[in-house]
């Protein structure tokens, strides 16, 4: 209620946007970064004529209405992102008005412009506590996102009562620090105030702008306008009454709309259409002018991978030597990236280690827009929301990248891009304790697990080079989640294709690289991901020799073999061989479920150390004669050698 007139004054006076085509490429984005103020978005998508009835209103935060609690992004229509978390929409918008920059730098030309739109927010004093805004914010004020438009609902009130509680600063000081353009409005409901504060941001096109509306919240309610009793709960009957009366609203019905404040908000709607029928016509144009770079655009927004786009993609050998998986995905992003001009990344200040620089291409700087490597510096959280946002603006394809071990502060914004079922690829390194001498600290063991765990998100631990090259072709292939790439810091021997099953096997999730000779079913099977590949292989080597029928499943992936049918699973992992040893440098947790009650699993249910990496891997039992022992005692029967601590 408080923040009513900033919304009214955008929606009617200056955003563009097309209900009959919500996603018009060349619209003006509105995020609701503060999502626990869905219901003012709701209604305006309502009023101004998208496809959300009155009816649907009724249904807020019903069993399978369009309208949830919090906005989600591919649920309702128009809604942008999906928003909830406090400041993931702030950051998301970052990455939107990053796009609309790329885009416009590598398509526009000489001619007119099909790419020229703002990003605009809608923030609460919520975001601007969290610290990922703070990050988000300063990462903006670098870039100088002119287009950038953050409107504050300056309303001092939190859930647990007046923000003089834990958040007295000044926040207009500090985006100013920031290097934003900075505009105060004294009084939430100067509409004319609001409307002359959007239009000289418009103007400032060297920094992002911050507008701070001093609001009240729960305006017009008798008793809890100004009161965290306004904040996340309805306002009962009896208060709903007493704030229609002092606005001189009809008690019934409960949803009323009248008919000239329809028509006014359906007039901002058909003003849209009119806007966007100018740009369709701009765009033919612009394509007739350049049919190749029309047709790389289509490509770029309908996620079409080209003709070739995986021709010059490498191909390793064992005579290569031993190769650090991380080492093989930077070569595979610098022979994607000539071929589609719209995949573009960066890490959280870790490039050198993640081998995510494309070379002979400029960074993405203000003064080098088209620019396709990101300087995030140290900012996960930050950067895995700006990639949500680069993802959900369309026409880029997102990558980033950091250590495995560093996606705890990346969580919120992983859980997103899942929910929202976004394409973006997670390239994270140093996956194990192989990291070594950094210690526990920088060791990941339960990440693995946590991302296993994350619905509708792929992860994929490639056991050599080849495999990783495999890994980023189906990343590019995936359309509907993330992909996550979880990398070795070491060296890992390229695995003999000609005697083993070819790498593309990791398409399916799991599938069998090594069996032992003949028709026979197999007696053991080893399974493994990532750098324990080698672990198994070695020892089923040795188990064969002994005349054991052993069968090495390389698991991937576990999501992508969970997808695959039922058939393909059971050639993999008979049910009729339960001697099954699985074999990962991480938390055993989930593997119950591959190795059954039969099985074992050697893993790593507690932190790491400080050490080599060979010295910890043998102190934890990651040997190739362990592996070979526990297989050999699960096949006799005997109780397995318990695992080294």
């Amino acid at each position: 209620m408080g923040a009513a007139p900033m919304a009214h004054t955008l929606f009617t006076r200056h955003l563009r946007f097309d209900p009959a085509d919500p996603a018009w490429p060349d619209r003006d984005r509105f995020v609701l970064s503060a999502g626990h103020a869905s219901m003012l978005l709701y209604s305006l998508l309502h009023l101004t004529g998208y496809d959300l009835t009155l009816d649907d209103l009724r249904a807020f935060r019903q069993w399978a209405s369009k309208t949830p609690g919090h906005p989600e992004h591919g649920h309702t229509v128009g809604v942008e992102t999906t928003t909830g978390p406090l400041g993931q929409g702030f950051a998301n918008a970052v990455g939107m008005a990053i796009a609309e920059r790329f885009l416009g730098a590598t398509f526009n030309g000489d001619g007119p412009d099909v790419v020229d739109h703002f990003t605009y927010v809608l923030a609460g004093d919520g975001d601007m506590m969290e610290g990922i805004s703070s990050e988000a914010a300063s990462l903006a004020g670098h870039q100088k996102l002119g287009k950038l438009i953050v409107l504050y609902d300056d309303n001092h009130i939190s859930i647990d009562g007046s923000t003089d509680l834990a958040f007295t600063e000044d926040v207009c000081a500090r985006f100013a620090a920031y290097e934003w353009h900075v505009q105060r409005v004294a009084d939430g409901n100067d509409v004319a105030a609001i409307d002359a504060a959007i239009t000289a941001a418009q103007a400032e096109g060297g920094r992002p702008s911050l507008i701070a509306v001093r609001t009240h919240i729960g305006w017009g309610a008798p008793h809890k306008q100004d009161t965290a009793a306004a904040h996340g709960a309805p306002l009962g009957a009896d208060e709903v009454r007493l704030t229609k009366e002092a606005c001189g609203w009809p008690l019934e019905p409960t949803f009323f709309v009248a008919d000239d404040v329809k028509a006014f908000y359906e007039e901002a709607g058909r003003r849209g259409a009119a806007t966007h029928a100018a740009w369709r016509q701009r765009h033919a144009a612009w394509s007739a002018a350049d049919p190749a770079r029309a047709a790389s655009w289509d490509a770029a927004w309908s996620r079409e991978l080209p003709p070739g786009w995986d021709a010059d993609l490498p191909v390793f050998s064992p005579d290569d030597g031993a190769v650090a998986t991380r080492a093989a995905s930077g070569k595979a992003i610098n022979a994607l990236a000539p071929h589609l001009p719209t995949l573009i990344g960066g890490s959280a200040d870790l490039a050198p280690s993640n081998n995510t620089w494309i070379k002979d291409v400029p960074d993405q700087q203000a003064a080098t827009p088209a620019g396709a490597n990101f300087h995030f510096g140290v900012r996960e959280h930050a950067m895995a929301s700006i990639a949500n946002g680069l993802a959900v603006h369309g026409g880029v394809r997102p990558y980033v990248a950091t250590f495995f071990v560093f996606t705890d502060y990346m969580r919120p914004a992983l859980r997103l891009a899942a929910l929202m079922g976004e394409p973006v690829i997670w390239v994270l390194t140093h996956d194990s304790i192989g990291v070594g001498e950094d210690g526990p600290t920088h060791q990941p063991v339960e990440h693995l697990a946590i991302l296993r765990a994350t619905p509708n998100t792929v992860e994929l631990r490639p056991a050599d080079a080849n495999e990783t090259i495999e890994a980023w072709k189906v990343a590019l292939r995936c359309d509907d989640g993330p992909v996550a790439l979880i990398l070795s810091r070491q060296n890992l021997p390229t695995i003999d294709r000609a005697r083993y099953a070819p790498a593309s096997g990791v398409a399916r999730g799991a599938y069998v690289l090594a069996d032992a000779a003949g028709d026979g079913a197999p007696e053991v099977i080893l399974l493994a991901s990532g750098s324990e590949v080698q672990l198994a292989l070695a020892a089923h080597e040795r188990l064969v020799a002994d005349g054991v029928r052993s069968r090495v499943v390389n698991m991937a992936s576990f999501r992508l073999f969970e997808r695959q049918d039922a058939a393909y699973r059971e050639s993999v992992l008979p049910a009729a061989c339960p001697c099954r040893l699985a074999v990962e440098a991480a938390v055993s947790f989930g593997w119950d479920r591959w190795v059954g009650d039969g099985g074992e699993i050697i893993g790593l249910d507690h932190f790491g150390a400080s050490a080599p990496a060979a010295t910890i891997f043998e102190q934890f039992g990651f040997t190739t004669d362990n592996v070979y022992q526990r297989a050999k005692a699960l096949l006799s029967g005997r109780s397995a050698v318990p695992p080294l601590a």
